[in-house]
């Protein structure tokens, strides 16, 4: 199934609470095919962000630190972050007002793991910031010279992403290793 979406996806949404993502590499063949990456600054998106340049990826949420900070103080609060954002506490309360047919046990499951247990991935915190990216690559999208530029730049500068690349650096620089001629 991967052979079929990976060319075909216009964008790529890696959307993992930073310092969480053991960094796949699902973000980097996206990339390669020309998909431009709306991301948080975790993993590999680190990496794509300083090959393509700020202007072709969309960056969003909290950084590592933030989140690291978060943990450290325990002043994250979520219902609060609920109870002030009409919008927000409009689409989480759709999980549990019976808008959505048939999923009662777990609207509600997913509504308290987000406001009443304190949303321990900062969902909500990140919500905002989620909906401007979101904004920006329709913005981006319909605009087909700048998509088609920035999707460009992404297969440009995918480079150090190959696997023959990866090889070679890891041979010289882990393994210490050169490679017989």
């Amino acid at each position: 199934m991967a052979e079929l979406i990976i060319p075909a996806a216009d964008i790529s949404e890696q959307i993992s609470l930073a310092g969480k993502e053991a960094s796949g590499t699902s973000n980097m063949k996206l990339m390669s095919n020309g998909a431009v990456t709306m991301a948080t600054l975790d993993g590999a998106n680190v990496e794509i962000r300083d090959n393509v340049g700020d202007e072709n990826i969309f960056i969003f949420g909290l950084k590592s630190d933030e989140v690291q900070e978060y943990y450290r103080n325990g002043v994250y609060n979520s219902r609060e972050i609920y109870e002030k954002n009409p919008r927000l506490k409009r689409i989480l309360n759709l999980l549990i007002d019976g808008s959505i047919p048939g999923v009662e046990t777990e609207g509600r499951d997913i509504f308290d793991s987000l406001v009443m247990y304190n949303d321990e991935y900062f969902l909500l915190k990140d919500f905002d910031g989620y909906l401007q990216a979101q904004y920006e690559a329709d913005v981006a999208f319909s605009d087909r010279d700048r998509w088609n530029r920035m999707a460009l730049m992404n297969i440009a500068s995918s480079g150090p992403f190959s696997s023959d690349y990866t090889i070679l650096r890891y041979a010289d620089e882990i393994w210490k290793i050169k490679p017989r001629s």
